[in-house]
């Protein structure tokens, strides 16, 4: 006999103001003791592009995001299990790799892939970052 159990609710995961509800998504979905964000991308609040031409300030600003995600959501960085980056560059890996250690030092490490893709949604953001995340 299969073993079911009672559907999870999903929750809406949402920001003041929320860069990404005119695109119709949301930036994350809490679902049990889970948290799955959208990809964050080097966006400001308003959702305008910060740092262009600029890797690491990009990256600091998708790792901003994925940060007020998370722990809108009951989260944290330190609570992150997966992450995967989206590059468009990938000789940048070196420079994310110290972001990472800078905001995820945590052992055991995460899980996470490390992708180079042609483009991004906006052809000014040189990367986006997507988590899993739990809930404690």
């Amino acid at each position: 006999m299969p073993i079911t159990q009672p559907a999870t609710e999903r929750v809406r995961v949402s920001a003041e103001p929320d860069w990404y509800e005119s695109a119709g998504i949301s930036l994350g979905i809490r679902v049990g003791n889970l948290v799955f964000t959208s990809g964050q991308a080097p966006i400001d609040a308003e959702g305008v592009t910060v740092g262009a031409g600029d890797f690491e300030t990009q990256a600091r600003q998708a790792l901003a995001n994925l940060s007020t995600v998370l722990t809108n959501a009951g989260s944290s960085l330190a609570d992150v299990v997966k992450a995967t980056v989206f590059v468009t560059d990938i000789t940048q890996q070196d420079v994310f790799a110290e972001l990472r250690a800078e905001h995820f030092p945590d052992k055991p490490h995460l899980a996470e892939s490390f992708v180079q893709v042609a483009s991004l949604a906006d052809p000014e953001w040189m990367i986006e970052i997507e988590a899993i995340g739990l809930i404690r």
